[in-house]
């Protein structure tokens, strides 16, 4: 500060006496600053990493999703859906039996500067987008989403996987891989071992197979998570692990301009686009987010003004926002603009499938999960602790889904405790010496243990769950944790139930059954679930084009699903969402994370967004 002030003074002080101030300082002093536009809000749960082949949090992956950038992307105003090129040439060139995708990238499109680039710019090319599938495939990696790439089918990478495991050897980078081919500087081609008529839908999820140069990868090594560096909008500034991200503009970002398309009868939409169409991306010169895990002060902080924006207000304050659907009026004369929308979410509770009390598919294993199931009161649940922000749950398929059928009713959504009662009888889960709990079938204990994080809302649900099982005589017990750590427990298959939600990062409601394929286990599927019968849908789920016979394999799949119970589908959630009134340009998006450069911010008074 003072060297700054003795700077200005030293100026100043070297002009002669009664000169005349420079004209062009004068209106320079003169002229208005504009202020940073600066997006505000914050995350309930902390994040988990910044490395894309280790994410599968949403958190994290909206965070990456502004750095590093997918050949594909969502427009941000269409309704339905529409992908449309990003970093692509143009929309992708497919053989006919759905095996072979040409695509070509944009030339003249550059990293964002980093040291790993030895002080050089370095342009995205077709190669970029190749790495992070090899990186997903390779076994040090310990990618989580391995399983995920797999389903691609890319012809030689599994091969290329199994040849470092049988090996122990070192991924093979260089190794030519058929289904992952570098055409010319600017082009690639995805080859496939059988069709994949949704391949498109994978290459446009923000950010997961977003480009990665292979220097960030080499200079960074195991702290890879700690540098995201891509083409995006946006870099990462300040971090301060589990409490602060802050990501501002990035210089070096193309000249790309706000561009979207929403349908002619979509009023709100083309208001809109009217305002920013044409402006250069992205609009906000940073984001800062803050980790705000508990419910209440998360609210205070929008209501106060220090967040420009607050998804999903906690349920307990949905009434005071939004009191039947319409903004309320102290927020509504405050310029505060919320929407109210059904997501193509669930929440559910995942039983871990290799524990021995809950999991395995003997038929007392089966009765055990099905009458714990029976047990929860949704209905008690969306009244209480979703404050009626949420709908029963039929299956794993999420609505605005591909496969989702509105008229679809399924057990598992039923309230029975005097089924769950008859169904542990049957199977011997009884109270064999008379203190009110029941025993499992061998005489000892039955004590169920239930992963949770210590927050108000897993607090509400816990004391739902508790009083659920209370009424059937079965014994639970809570072990909280911070959420990252109890997501890392889960991958590893230490725990025995545990209450997550689950968002969709694309249209095929196929992505939700994943977390039955056996080939996931521990991956995307956290229950570790895996019986051939399914496994035999999913598969040929994932090779047929859309169409009747697709919706009949969808049907006969969720009916496995519930039959075998790895999970309790509990809600579809409604998401309310408030902005501030100087935000501009703000939609929530069904399923992609990448919107933070489509919208603006006013951040000083009376000046225009």
């Amino acid at each position: 500060m003072t060297l700054r002030r003795r700077d200005a003074l030293g100026w100043a002080g070297g002009l002669a006496a009664g000169a005349a101030w420079p004209a062009a300082s004068l209106q320079a002093r003169a002229a208005p600053q504009r202020r940073p536009h600066v997006l505000r809000y914050a995350f309930p749960v902390a994040e988990s990493s910044f490395d894309p082949a280790q994410i599968t949090d949403v958190y994290s992956r909206t965070v990456i999703s502004h750095v590093f950038e997918s050949l594909y992307g969502y427009d941000h105003l269409a309704r339905p859906p529409r992908i449309v090129p990003l970093t692509a040439a143009g929309m992708p060139e497919v053989s006919a039996d759905f095996r072979t995708w040409t695509v070509r990238v944009q030339p003249g499109i550059f990293f964002a500067d980093d040291p790993a680039f030895g002080g050089r710019p370095r342009e995205l090319v077709a190669a970029d987008f190749l790495l992070p599938f090899k990186r997903c495939a390779d076994p040090a990696t310990k990618s989580p989403l391995w399983s995920n790439v797999a389903l691609l089918g890319f012809a030689g990478l599994a091969a290329a996987r199994r040849a470092a495991i049988d090996g122990r050897t070192a991924f093979d980078y260089a190794r030519p891989i058929e289904g992952l081919r570098v055409l010319d500087r600017h082009t690639l081609q995805l080859h496939c071992d059988e069709p994949r008529p949704r391949l498109l839908d994978a290459l446009a999820i923000p950010g997961q197979y977003g480009a990665v140069a292979h220097e960030v990868v080499r200079h960074y090594g195991d702290r890879i998570g700690e540098h995201p560096v891509g083409t995006g909008p946006f870099r990462l500034a300040q971090w301060r692990r589990s409490s602060r991200i802050v990501l501002e503009r990035n210089p070096a970002y193309r000249e790309r301009r706000w561009h979207a398309q929403p349908a002619d009868g979509d009023g709100a939409g083309q208001a809109i686009a009217g305002r920013l169409r044409g402006r250069r991306l992205p609009l906000l010169d940073r984001v800062e987010i803050a980790i705000i895990e508990e419910a209440q002060p998360r609210w205070l902080s929008f209501l106060n003004g220090e967040a420009d924006l607050i998804e999903r207000v906690p349920a307990e304050f949905s009434d005071l926002a939004m009191p039947g659907g319409v903004i309320a009026p102290n927020l509504a004369k405050a310029g505060v603009r919320g929407e109210r929308v059904l997501q193509p979410d669930i929440a559910m509770t995942v039983y871990n499938m290799d524990d021995p009390v809950v999991g395995g598919y003997a038929p007392e294993k089966v009765a055990l999960r099905r009458a714990l199931n029976l047990a929860v009161d949704i209905d008690r649940e969306i009244r209480i602790a979703r404050r009626g922000l949420a709908v029963p749950a039929q299956s794993p398929v999420l609505p605005h889904m591909s496969g989702y059928d509105p008229a679809f009713k399924s057990e598992n959504s039923d309230y029975s405790p005097a089924r769950a009662k008859a169904l542990l009888d049957l199977y011997g889960y009884v109270d064999r010496d008379g203190d009110g709990w029941r025993e499992l079938p061998d005489g000892r204990p039955l004590v169920l243990a239930m992963a949770t994080q210590p927050d108000q809302v897993s607090r509400q649900l816990d004391e739902l769950w508790k009083r659920n099982l209370d009424a059937i005589g079965v014994r639970l017990e809570f072990r909280p944790a911070k959420w990252p750590e109890n997501l890392r427990a889960a991958r590893a298959g230490r725990f025995q139930m545990w209450g997550v939600g689950s968002s969709a990062t694309s249209g095929d409601g196929q992505d939700m059954l994943r977390r039955y394929h056996g080939a996931q286990a521990g991956q995307q599927n956290l229950s570790r679930f895996a019986r051939p019968e399914f496994d035999a849908l999913f598969d040929r789920l994932t090779a047929l084009p859309d169409g009747p016979e697709r919706n009949a394999l969808f049907d006969r799949a969720k009916r496995v699903a519930v039959v075998w119970a790895p999970y309790k589908l509990h809600v579809h959630r409604h998401a309310v969402d408030l902005v501030q009134a100087g935000v501009v340009g703000y939609r929530r998006p069904p399923f992609w994370n990448d919107w933070w450069h489509m919208v603006d911010v006013a951040d000083g008074p009376g000046e225009a967004a």
